[in-house]
């Protein structure tokens, strides 16, 4: 077996298990875990891509969220700190990215005449 094949096979398998998982997922699961879900099947279509490449996220908060064991209060809090970090960081970032392809950017050699390829068209 070479790495062609052994990849299409994990791509293969990887999308069988999620095709698996997305079945459960939406027939059972998600009327179970979000109430505003319930009864409402026109959307589901929608998600089954996402949910045949993220199935082991999909799973463990299925797991989570059907335990009890999610902490909302939580969920956020570390993601909110950050945000103040990468307001700073990313102005400055930004600006010195502009800089420095400025202060890299190429030009014309002089002693190089430019040469007309083709005729203009009249």
């Amino acid at each position: 077996m070479n790495e062609a094949e052994l990849i299409l096979m994990v791509v293969k398998i990887w999308g069988g298990i999620g095709a698996l998982v997305a079945v459960a997922f939406l027939t059972f699961g998600m009327d179970r875990l979000d109430e505003d879900a319930q009864g409402a099947y026109v959307f589901r279509p929608l998600i089954v891509p996402g949910v045949l490449l993220i199935w082991p996220l999909v799973l463990w908060r299925w797991y989570i969220l059907a335990d009890g064991k999610d902490e909302w209060s939580k969920r956020y809090r570390p993601r909110r700190r950050a945000h103040h970090m990468v307001a700073l960081i990313m102005p400055i970032a930004i600006v010195l990215v502009i800089a420095a392809g400025l202060a890299v950017r190429q030009t014309w050699p002089t002693d190089v005449a430019p040469v007309q390829l083709s005729e203009p068209a009249q």
